[in-house]
């Protein structure tokens, strides 16, 4: 007689504090310096996520960010696997962008549509010389592949752009769902536009 046991994978993510990611040696992987980390797991095992920024210096007080990356690796037996990355940096632009940073508390790392597998949303964004917002971007990574909404902020209605990636529809619903809402509320609570012309 062959007997099986089914055991749910549980799905969890958690903040990983700075000795943490010292513990678990996360901080060779990156070679910018973590800003944030977290470690979730689900169906496919255990992973961490790494938002990190270039920092460079200003001031003795102040710091700004040319480069951003965001890395995603699998736990496997001691050793890591890389599974995607996000980076961007500042363009050249009139007028010209001078920080870019990831925006954590609209970034997430929930199962959204309930497959048992975490849907990582990443959100980040640029400000201009002139201290407003200029770029923002809003990535999903679903099943390893990443899809992105692409806005540029403008008084001027001809310089103003909201695009969703071409492959955006064959995303599940309830992950469309989910980030039409974070732009709404994104839109309320930075006073943005988020929409074409």
């Amino acid at each position: 007689m062959i007997s099986s046991v089914i055991f749910a994978q549980k799905i969890t993510s958690n903040r990983l504090t700075k000795n943490q990611i010292i513990d678990k040696k996360l901080d060779a992987i990156s070679d910018f310096p973590i800003y944030r980390a977290f470690e979730f797991s689900d169906k496919g095992g255990i992973y961490n996520l790494l938002i990190t920024e270039n920092q460079k210096i200003v001031t003795k007080k102040d710091t700004l960010n040319t480069k951003i990356k965001a890395i995603c690796v699998l736990n496997d037996h001691g050793g890591f696997v890389d599974q995607w990355q996000l980076n961007d940096l500042l363009e050249d632009s009139d007028p010209k962008e001078t920080n870019i940073w990831f925006w954590t508390k609209y970034c997430s790392t929930k199962d959204i549509d309930g497959d048992g597998y975490i849907d990582p949303i990443m959100v980040y964004g640029t400000r201009d010389e002139d201290d407003n917002i200029k770029r923002l971007k809003i990535i999903a990574v679903y099943k390893n592949k990443k899809y992105a909404i692409r806005a540029v902020e403008c008084e001027l209605d001809y310089c103003r752009s909201f695009k969703k990636d071409q492959n955006w529809n064959t995303l599940p619903q309830k992950i469309k769902t989910y980030i039409d809402q974070l732009t709404e509320k994104i839109r309320k609570e930075q006073g943005l536009l988020l929409k074409n012309g």
